[in-house]
């Protein structure tokens, strides 16, 4: 077994470049992924989830200035040579986009945007090359595959796009999945096929996997553990397991209190008061203290660092604690 994570993202601090100045919008992120583990990053939006999960392949803006470090099996990601870089994105790690049509060029054909990857990066064949792509369209849920190679993008609907960005990640064999809201922009139906068909590839072929959503439901049902962001920061992190029953800091808690209930299809949906903030908009102590009900004056003043907290870690001056008989009831 490695001697560390498969990926991890440690202090991460990410400055972009706006209107002639560097800005923070992401203070903090701390994401560590096992071998074959899959890990959800959960956050409303300008949370920096997004931003944080492009840094790993640095896809980010010109100019930007990162903080921190994300190492892939103990290497360092920012301190790779452009050629080392080139050969990681390619090889160990692919991302799937919540957009497909933004991603695949609409002038070529599915078939072309599918082998090209394989005979450029890894000098497969052509047919060769083909052969193995019909395979993976396929598995993915896609039975007239040879169809669909002949086809160009905008004959394809999205969920059927989706499909083949997942069969081009697919296809480069990599360790690593990155899924950036791949359902995001589909209807119910669609969604719930293509986080199964996501699913079951990463189980079968032992893929680690970062999953970017806003849904802590479904971060909870496909992975593992489940890191939660607000204005730029990992707030908390968990096992998925515990996140419903034993989630502590005050964003969480909200986030989970404001779904609605099946259960109770009577009961009045609570929300959280004021309005989510970016991570250049976050003050000087708790990003969420103008929104927390606990809130109190240490909370404005000092930002609160990252401290164990059951199973996981959150940074919250003042946790929720458990009762001895909340305990009880939640075990």
């Amino acid at each position: 077994m490695s001697p560390w994570p498969l990926l991890e993202i440690n202090a991460l601090g990410i400055d972009l470049p706006l209107d002639g100045e560097l800005r923070t919008v992401v203070h903090r992120a701390d994401v560590s992924i096992a071998e074959g583990a899959a890990v959800a990053l959960v956050g409303e939006s300008g949370s920096g989830k997004s931003l944080t999960a492009r840094s790993v392949v640095g896809l980010l803006p010109r100019g930007t200035r990162l903080r921190g470090d994300i190492t892939f099996a103990g290497e360092s990601v920012p301190r790779m040579k452009p050629a080392r870089l080139r050969t990681f994105r390619a090889t160990e790690v692919a991302m799937v986009f919540q957009d497909p049509r933004a991603h695949i060029n609409p002038a070529r054909g599915i078939g072309d945007f599918l082998v090209e990857g394989l005979t450029t990066t890894r000098g497969v064949p052509a047919a060769e090359a083909a052969r193995k792509v019909t395979g993976i369209l396929r598995e993915v849920g896609i039975a007239d595959a040879d169809r669909r190679m002949r086809q160009r993008p905008h004959e394809l609907s999205g969920g059927l796009l989706q499909r083949v960005m997942i069969a081009a990640a697919l296809a480069a064999e990599p360790r690593l999945l990155l899924a950036d809201e791949p359902s995001t922009a589909l209807d119910v139906t669609t969604q719930e096929e293509v986080m199964a068909i996501i699913q079951e590839a990463r189980e079968a072929r032992g893929l680690a996997m970062l999953f970017i959503t806003h849904d802590l439901e479904l971060a909870a049902a496909v992975c593992d553990r489940v890191a939660v962001m607000y204005a730029g920061t990992t707030v908390e992190e968990l096992p998925a397991g515990d996140l419903r029953e034993r989630a502590v800091h005050p964003y969480t808690r909200a986030l989970l209190a404001s779904r609605p209930s099946v259960s109770d299809t009577g009961a009045a949906l609570r929300s959280i008061p004021g309005r989510p903030l970016s991570g250049f908009e976050a003050p000087a102590g708790c990003a969420f203290g103008d929104r927390c009900a606990h809130v109190r004056e240490l909370c404005r003043s000092d930002r609160p660092a990252q401290s164990p907290a059951g199973d996981g870690t959150a940074a919250c001056h003042f946790p929720h604690t458990f009762t001895p008989e909340e305990a009880d009831s939640r075990a």
